[in-house]
């Protein structure tokens, strides 16, 4: 042991690391489900049944495969699931001790074959320290020993770190780009088990660019935004382009050229597997390793995505617990998109004070609101062997005076909007002279000085706002950007780590 080499203590001690978390989750792992939604993971798991949007394609299949050693005794189900997770949770705490060693070495800017004996130790004993408190701290440890999703994400997000770390070893090789393949498969087959695995995406580019490139500030600006393009094309273009592909294919096939349900569907698989021929024969005749590199990382990708199939296929199926009944191309569309949720804003959008303003929302001529169609909702109509329309989805326009970039205050609940009250205090407001119908009056004079009594002296509440906007007496303030993201900061410290 004393002649052991830095690679094989490395890769000893990582599987120690595995085996010391191992123990410790299935020793402690729950035996039954806890009150949320590991009920109906483990259920959808074992049965392969439909869970709610977006869905976790790969964690269904892995746990319907696991199941199998229940041995059909029903009371086992649960604790095959929760073992399941807890040895994804030890591959996390494996990867992450070997991504802690390969960084320290490279903080040390050494190459293994320079790295003293006293330089081997320090590294190997801060990737245990780093494992081990990991291992054991109290989010991890939770979510390890129950029937969730998280356990097998957080192995996807260690598992794609430390394959750039793999191509980082050898980005010298000529054969260097089959990581960054695996890397976009791996990614592919991630989204099968929860979105969160796309926060992997910013770390491998990083390395990408650190290894690649001489850091300069302009370098650096330039990585950062091609990361965020590479996340937005992954995440909101490649991704929901195949689904909404697949959704018009089917409406053109069955609504206009009378064909069967799920014809389209077949087209538009052809029509992928005919594009990624000629994708990847195109990148081989043109002989530029970038573009070959490009294409089989996007085919590889779609092949890894290509897992989410099971999800409509079972809802065919009808099993008992089949959610949203995405068994068409149409209904996985709403599926990935998460349609059940609604929508709100994220980078720029309405304030919470575009509810409290009678002129917050755009209007028609004749009075209404006006709004912005997004969408048509179809059903399948099995008498007619159609699909047929029932709706349009749309969204509200809100003025311009009422939306700001990183709106993080935009709930229009009254609780809730009484809750930024209290933190940032009541929104500012002006009476409004553009209304004739009130300009001149003296009884709104008087309601307008009496609310400003109240808003001078704190006592002003969201109600009083809502009281005053059918007669649309005021101008109400948005929040500022510094309140919105210093409430960004409250809502990520104080409620998603608590």
């Amino acid at each position: 042991m004393k002649n052991w080499s830095f690679k094989k203590w490395n890769t000893v001690l990582g599987w120690v690391m595995f085996t010391i978390a191992l123990i410790t989750y299935l020793s402690t792992m729950e035996h039954s489900l806890s009150f949320w939604d590991c009920g109906e993971y483990i259920s959808s798991a074992v049965k392969l049944e439909v869970t709610h949007a977006p869905g976790a394609a790969l964690f269904q299949i892995v746990g319907s495969v696991a199941s199998i050693f229940a041995f059909g005794n029903e009371e086992n189900y649960a604790i095959v699931i929760n073992a399941m997770s807890s040895l994804f949770s030890a591959f996390t705490i494996l990867f992450l001790f070997w991504t802690i060693t390969h960084f320290l070495r490279r903080l040390l800017n050494k190459d293994l074959e320079e790295i003293t004996k006293h330089q081997e130790i320090s590294i190997l004993f801060a990737g245990a320290v780093g494992a081990l408190c990991f291992t054991f701290s109290d989010t991890f440890w939770f979510s390890a020993v129950e029937g969730e999703v998280y356990s097998m994400a957080s192995m996807f997000i260690a598992l794609l770190v430390w394959l750039v770390t793999k191509w980082e070893n050898e980005y010298k090789a000529a054969d260097n780009e089959r990581w960054v393949i695996l890397i976009f498969f791996i990614l592919g087959l991630s989204v099968g088990v929860h979105m969160m695995c796309m926060l992997a995406v910013p770390a491998v580019c990083l390395v990408y660019y650190a290894r690649n490139y001489k850091f300069t500030w302009k370098n650096f600006i330039w990585a950062n935004a091609i990361t965020l393009g590479i996340l937005i094309i992954v995440f909101k273009i490649i991704f929901p382009l195949i689904m909404t592909m697949f959704g018009r294919l089917e409406i053109f096939f069955v609504n206009g050229l009378g064909l069967p349900f799920h014809s389209g569907t077949i087209a538009a698989f052809i029509l992928m597997t005919g594009a990624s021929y000629f994708i990847i024969k195109y990148a081989r005749k043109v002989k530029k390793k970038l573009y070959q590199t490009i294409a089989l990382s996007v085919v590889y990708m779609i092949i890894g995505f290509s897992c989410w199939m099971v999800i409509p296929v079972r809802a065919n199926a009808n099993p008992p617990m089949n959610l949203n009944d995405p068994d068409t191309a149409i209904g996985m569309l709403d599926y990935y998109n998460r349609e059940q949720y609604g929508d709100w804003p994220t980078i720029y959008g309405q304030n919470y004070t575009a509810f409290l303003d009678a002129n917050g929302m755009e209007k028609n001529e004749d009075g209404s609101f006006k709004t912005e169609k997004t969408g048509e909702t179809f059903e399948k109509d099995e008498k007619t062997g159609t699909y047929r329309k029932t709706g349009d989805r749309f969204r509200y326009v809100f003025s311009k005076s009422q939306v700001s970039l990183m709106p993080r205050m935009f709930n229009q609940d009254k609780d809730v909007m009484a809750n930024y009250i209290s933190m940032y205090g009541a929104p500012d407001f002006t009476f409004n002279d553009d209304n004739e119908e009130v300009a001149d009056n003296p009884q709104a004079k008087q309601i307008f000085d009496e609310l400003r009594g109240k808003y001078e002296d704190k006592s002003i509440t969201a109600a009083d706002y809502l009281k005053v906007k059918p007669y649309n007496l005021i101008n109400v303030q948005k929040p500022s950007l510094a309140q919105n993201m210093d409430y960004f900061h409250y809502i990520s410290k104080r409620v998603l780590f608590r």
